[in-house]
């Protein structure tokens, strides 16, 4: 998803890491230095370890740099340019410029602006959202469709809490429940991708329609046991004793109705049935539903990460002013194999771009819970 108007102030980020909050907002500070002139909205990501301290974190930087509106999340671990936080007490701070009336903190206690709403230099005042989530909430789904609902693009970014301690989110307050972030307007140029890091395990008609199933329980795809199918596809025998070790890194892929880019919703290979030939996956499944077999690997994720950056960036008019990029908590060293590759990656295909994010419990992307995924937003 792409939109492209006028430029705006430049973005600046700083990051921290101290036991004592208020020394990581500051080493945070001295890496910004003096706000950006015309800053006026600010991106703040902090790992679980300080979350308690969410609250007063959010008043300090208001205070601190005059800027008022305040977005981002906790998270076990949190991003920024190059640089991955992960299980230690650290901040990611980010100031950045808009147009006045281009953007709208929203919240629990404060709604977005309505759709059709006009700004002052005449363009759609809700076009997209960059959302956070908490991690608790049955009710999210319906509430990322009753919020896309009220955009123009119909699209939101963003990412679900992660946190072993308070759950916060942030929107010039903090919350612990529902949806915060903040709208913008269709004349803040903005580009969204998002990388599955998975690849189909054949490239030559990867899809199958379930025959039978309930629930999360796949009984036959294609007429036949989806065990043997899937079996198949991996190119074994069904009673290999290493079956299992096989199907490690193996999750089914859902595709996305309507998407006219292949995309699919990855969801995890919980179980299998020897005996009657079953599958038990993490989602609800339906006779009729298309499903594919995909692999989640190192050389996968790389691969399908650098084909998305590679869009992204051709699609901007010019270089991105700042970006936040929303990973997986599966994602990262686990997946990358060693601290910040991940980033490291983001940060030689688009450069010294000022980056901030977090590690999520769930990605959202459109109106849309992913799993294993990173989202990416830039600023043009």
């Amino acid at each position: 998803m792409q939109q492209a108007q006028g430029r705006g102030t430049d973005f600046r980020v700083g990051h921290g890491r101290h036991e004592h909050w208020q020394d990581a907002v500051e080493a945070a500070l001295r890496q910004i230095g003096d706000p950006p002139p015309g800053a006026n909205l600010g991106f703040v990501y902090v790992t679980d370890h300080l979350a308690p301290a969410g609250r007063a974190i959010v008043r300090y930087l208001q205070q601190a740099t005059g800027v008022e509106d305040w977005v981002g999340s906790v998270g076990v671990g949190i991003l920024a340019t190059g640089v991955e936080y992960l299980d230690e007490p650290a901040v990611v701070v980010m100031l950045g410029g808009f147009a006045e009336g281009e953007f709208q903190v929203f919240s629990p206690a404060a709604a977005p602006p309505a759709l059709n709403s006009q700004t002052p230099s005449g363009f759609d005042a809700a076009h997209l959202a960059l959302v956070h989530a908490g991690s608790h909430d049955e009710t999210l789904p319906a509430q990322l469709a009753e919020l896309c609902g009220g955009l123009a693009s119909g699209y939101l970014v963003g990412g679900i809490t992660s946190s072993r301690t308070r759950s916060y989110h942030f929107a010039s307050a903090a919350f612990e429940d529902k949806l915060s972030g903040v709208v913008f307007s269709a004349a803040v140029p903005l580009a969204v991708r998002l990388t599955q890091g998975c690849a189909p395990l054949t490239a030559h008609a990867p899809r199958h329609m379930i025959t039978a199933g309930e629930g999360n329980v796949i009984t036959s795809l294609d007429h036949r046991p989806a065990l043997d199918v899937l079996c198949e596809a991996l190119g074994i025998e069904a009673t290999d004793p290493d079956l299992r070790d096989h199907l490690q890194s193996v999750h089914i892929g859902l595709p996305v109705a309507g998407s006219d880019t292949g995309d699919y919703l990855v969801r995890n290979l919980l179980g299998i049935d020897r005996k009657q030939g079953r599958l038990v996956i993490g989602d609800l499944v339906q006779a009729g539903q298309s499903i594919l077999f995909c692999r989640r690997d190192t050389q996968s994720a790389h691969e399908d990460l650098l084909r998305m950056l590679d869009e992204i960036r051709a699609g901007l008019a010019g270089p991105p002013r700042g970006g936040l990029y929303f990973s997986c908590l599966g994602r990262g060293e686990r997946l990358f194999g060693r601290r910040s590759a991940e980033l490291a990656i983001i940060q030689e295909r688009l450069g010294d771009v000022p980056l901030a994010g977090f590690f999520c419990n769930g990605e959202i992307a459109h109106d849309r819970l992913y799993g294993y995924t990173g989202v990416l937003l830039l600023f043009g």
